[in-house]
């Protein structure tokens, strides 16, 4: 059975840092996109953030500069860094992979149960 666990969540000062991690487990033949979304009380999901094997990360607007996204591929492992926090940062954040479980399946996405970020003095 796969699994995403995110973890790094917590509370933090406006201008300060969290590095988010995202674990895939399970059995996993290969992994594609990795993503950070994110909800904010009372709105929408809003994606944040993608990483992929050959192209470059990609960031919603409101967050370049400040966020970096990396994964490590031996480990099934997607991270988000996050500095320059923000009080509009705060909400739960979601990561999304889409995986292979056996060759010649099609890739399907997982999402993890979230974990909550919140910025505040």
């Amino acid at each position: 059975q796969v699994q995403l666990v995110e973890a790094g969540g917590g509370l933090v000062q406006p201008g300060g840092s969290l590095r988010l991690s995202c674990a895939a487990s399970g059995t996993i033949f290969a992994v594609y996109n990795m993503n950070w979304y994110r909800q904010a009380p009372g709105k929408q999901l809003e994606w944040v953030a993608s990483i992929s094997r050959a192209t470059r990360p990609n960031y919603v607007d409101s967050v370049k500069g400040r966020f970096t996204i990396s994964r490590d591929n031996a480990k099934n492992t997607v991270f988000l860094q996050m500095n320059s926090l923000k009080p509009e940062d705060t909400a739960v954040y979601y990561c999304n992979a889409d995986l292979l479980v056996r060759p010649g399946d099609n890739p399907l996405a997982y999402w993890g149960k979230g974990t909550q970020v919140t910025v505040s003095s």
